[in-house]
């Protein structure tokens, strides 16, 4: 398809020779004598570059370049001149265009300068294409729970993401705080700006300082030049600091530094850098606990602790397995172009069941898995792994024994009761992979009761 090119110049010589050449390289031309017309025709055609003289009649082109530009800022515009002083080149780019040539010009400068110009447009389109998908990725929508849970995650993002506080996303690996992350940062004022992540458990302690506030050159052996840091690159946009309950106390004093002035000094260096960045922090630990043993800075947690945003697991909003399973079988049924998947009641009723130790991301990897092996429409127990369908096995296998016992009238109470009360913890247990306080979690009681219990029942660890 032809780029589409505006032509506004009162010249009507000039006129026909941009038109004639432009057509004669390709493209479709457009073309109009005055700017009242011309900003008529932009308005209701969508262009790929734009060229205009800058005097004519009535209302000169800086003037037109102007409207044009408060009309559709990523524009692309070349203005023709037959002054071709430095002011008025000074004039033509502050007013936004992207080039100039003066008159009389040659065909080939305007040929070259389209050529960059039509480069440019693309390249801005492509951006734009690329921050609609953003946006509509990180959108609201992308929150997916009718949970009262999540329902009021949704209010406080909605809230929050406009402002430029300080985020700090609490919850379980797998719950979603590298997306709560995304969703606040593109529905900001800073959405054109960088995101920058930075994983702080990924990145070596003796690394992680250089990532985040660069260095000079000479700094250390192997520095040969100067190396921007992720705040420096993030500058005007926002920093995501994932799991920041691993960084170490000697970074935790910088970074308490930059929250508090949006300052700091590359390593090396002594030049005070200024900043405007929003920070956002993650972290699967409890951050009150680490104050608690010194691990982490009583300052530096409150700094960050503005607007908490706490996740919850998703064994603690199971109402919401059914929305999450719909979602990710339409998207990974979408991607392998396949039909969609269905799920049996008594599947559904094992997922319910199930304690998603790895919460959503668990369950996005299982449907994704299911998606790409199975070969009929419906996903069955005997399709999932053996830990989760043993679950819904085991509870049916419970409720069929108490069954028979009451039918047959031989039911003793005290020892079902105590069955029963057995099962649960070992059930905890089992899905907290032994660590007794997120069983107790599990099963809404404290530890030492859970540990009494434990000792009781003689269920072993």
């Amino acid at each position: 398809m032809p780029e589409k090119i505006l032509v506004i110049d009162d010249d009507e010589i000039v006129r026909e020779v941009l038109v004639e050449h432009l057509e004669n390289e390709g493209h479709e031309v457009v073309a109009c004598s005055n700017g009242y017309r011309g900003l008529e025709i932009f308005k209701n055609e969508k262009f790929d570059l734009v060229i205009l003289d800058l005097i004519m009649p009535g209302i000169n082109g800086l003037e037109v370049l102007k409207e044009i530009k408060r009309f559709s800022p990523p524009t692309v515009a070349i203005l023709v001149t037959a002054f071709g002083s430095i002011e008025n080149a000074v004039d033509a780019m502050r007013a936004g265009a992207f080039d100039y040539i003066t008159k009389p010009f040659n065909l080939a400068d305007v040929s070259f300068a389209v050529k960059r110009g039509l480069g440019v447009s693309k390249l801005e389109k492509e951006n734009i294409n690329l921050k609609r998908q953003l946006k509509n990725r990180y959108g609201f929508e992308n929150i997916i729970g009718d949970s009262n849970a999540m329902q009021s995650i949704y209010s406080l993002v909605d809230k929050v993401a406009p402002t430029d506080s300080t985020v700090l996303i609490l919850g379980e690996s797998g719950t979603g705080k590298e997306l709560i992350a995304n969703i606040t940062h593109y529905n900001s004022e800073r959405t054109s700006k960088p995101l920058v992540t930075v994983n702080c458990s990924a990145i070596p302690h003796e690394l992680l300082e250089t990532e985040l506030f660069g260095h000079e050159k000479g700094a250390f052996t192997g520095a040969v030049s100067t190396k921007l840091g992720k705040f420096e690159i993030a500058d005007g946009g926002t920093v995501f600091l994932d799991e920041i309950g691993d960084m170490t106390p000697g970074l935790q004093v910088k970074l308490l530094r930059v929250l508090q002035e949006r300052a700091f000094e590359r390593v090396g260096g002594t030049k005070t850098i200024k900043v405007d960045v929003r920070i956002i922090a993650a972290t699967n630990k409890n951050l009150e606990d680490e104050v608690s043993t010194g691990r982490f800075r009583e300052d530096l947690y409150y700094r960050l602790n503005v607007i908490p945003v706490q996740l919850p697991p998703l064994r603690e909003r199971t109402e919401d397995l059914p929305l999450l399973c719909n979602y990710f079988i339409d998207r990974y049924c979408k991607k392998r172009k396949r039909p969609m998947l269905k799920i049996s009641r008594e599947t559904m009723s094992a997922l319910v069941n199930y304690s998603w130790p790895g919460n959503v991301r668990e369950l996005e990897n299982l449907i994704e898995r299911l998606v790409v092996l199975k070969e009929d429409e419906t996903i069955v127990t005997a399709d999932l792994p053996e830990k989760i369908a043993g679950g819904i096995n085991s509870h049916i296998d419970f409720k069929s024994a108490i069954t028979h016992a009451i039918n047959s009238g031989n039911i003793d109470f005290d020892k079902r009761v105590t069955d029963f009360e057995k099962y649960i913890i070992s059930h905890a247990i089992k899905s907290s992979k032994g660590v007794k306080s997120r069983a107790a979690r599990l099963l809404n009681i404290k530890r030492t009761t859970l540990v009494e219990k434990m000792k009781r029942l003689e269920i072993k660890e």
